[in-house]
């Protein structure tokens, strides 16, 4: 198996999982797929960061506004593996109840990823609602 085939295998399965659960109200899946280790940024659509304590307090802060996930699809649109990092670019369609009204809308997301003893973990992310 080539880097880009493990990373998609990752991407497609433990990402979408984890994204899946943010929106659903749970980030300690997400939360589990970020570096621990410095630095990890994120640029957001509600929010940015920028050390591992703010993404852990915005993780769950954000999550405490999602429920009801009926849909997560990543669109991905460009990724790269170069060694040990890799990006994605890409549109995240979500359906999901925001702070309990049904919602569907869209983010352009283009992330970052690290890969370490332990796998593949994010360590930036910026994401912008589409329209």
């Amino acid at each position: 198996m080539t880097d880009r085939e493990d990373f998609l295998i990752w991407l497609q399965r433990d990402f979408v999982r984890a994204e899946r659960a943010m929106f659903d109200g749970d980030a300690g899946p997400r939360r589990a797929i970020w570096a621990e280790d410095e630095p990890v940024t994120v640029l957001g659509a509600w929010r940015n960061v920028s050390n591992h304590a703010e993404l852990v307090e915005a993780f769950d802060e954000l999550s405490t506004s999602f429920s009801n996930c009926a849909d997560y699809e990543f669109d991905l649109i460009s990724f790269e593996v170069l060694g040990t990092m890799a990006y994605t670019v890409g549109y995240e369609r979500i359906a999901a109840s925001i702070d309990g009204e049904p919602r569907s809308f869209t983010l352009r997301a283009t992330q970052v990823y690290r890969r370490g003893d332990d796998g593949w973990r994010v360590v930036h992310r910026h994401a912008d609602r589409v329209g």
